[in-house]
C-alpha cells in the first residue's frame, strides 16, 4: 500500500500518497473532511460550502469507475447524498468510504476511482478558479508531461471547506 497518514484531525485527513509507476500521485496530501457538513446535507448546500470556501462547483455527477487523474487541476468533491467506496492514490492506493456530508479535496496526480456506491450517490466537484481539469488514465505514453503539468499547478489560495483559515493552507504549503 502506498498511503501514508500525515495527519489525522477532527476536521481533516492528510494522507500522501507514492508514485506507483502508472499514477504519478502527488508530494501533497490528499484531504478528506469527514462531515464538513451536518445534518441536512444535498446539492444546492454543498455547493453553497465550495462557492463560500473559494472553490466554485462546476458540475454535479458521480466519480469515474476506472482509475484516473487530473495533471492540470487540484479537484474537489463534496457528498451530496448517499455514500461510495472509492479507491484514492490508484491501485495501489487506499479504499476510502464517504458518504453524505463529505468533503475530499484531491491535489493534481492523486489517482482516484469509485469501486461502489448507494443508488443515490451524488458529487458536486470543483477546482480552484483559473483551473480546468483533463483526465488521464495513467496509460503509457502520459508520462512525463503528466509530471511536467503536475509541477506547475498552482497552489489553491484557500481551502474549500475553511477558506483562507482552512487546513490545507497549512498542510500544504
Amino acid at each position: 500500500m502506498s498511503a501514508d497518514y500525515v495527519h489525522r484531525g477532527e476536521d481533516v485527513i492528510a494522507i500522501r500518497f507514492a508514485d506507483d509507476g502508472r499514477i504519478p500521485n502527488n508530494r501533497l496530501p490528499l484531504l478528506v473532511y469527514p462531515a464538513a457538513v451536518k445534518g441536512e446535507v444535498g446539492p444546492d448546500r454543498m455547493e453553497a460550502l465550495l462557492a463560500a470556501g473559494g472553490w466554485p462547483p462546476r458540475w454535479r455527477s458521480t466519480i469515474f469507475t476506472y482509475h484516473h487523474y487530473h495533471s492540470i487541476a487540484h479537484e474537489v468533491l463534496a457528498v451530496a447524498s448517499g455514500s461510495a467506496l472509492v479507491m484514492m492514490g490508484g491501485p495501489e492506493g487506499e479504499e476510502l468510504q464517504i458518504a453524505a456530508g463529505d468533503v475530499v479535496v484531491i491535489p493534481a496526480g492523486v489517482g482516484h476511482k469509485r469501486l461502489g456506491s448507494s443508488d443515490d450517490f451524488l458529487v458536486c466537484g470543483g477546482y480552484p478558479p483559473g483551473q480546468d481539469w483533463d483526465l488521464l488514465k495513467g496509460e503509457p505514453g502520459e508520462r512525463p508531461m503528466a509530471d511536467e503539468n503536475i509541477a506547475r499547478v498552482p497552489m489553491p489560495e484557500t481551502d474549500p471547506v475553511f477558506g483562507i483559515h482552512g487546513p490545507l493552507i497549512g498542510l500544504w504549503t
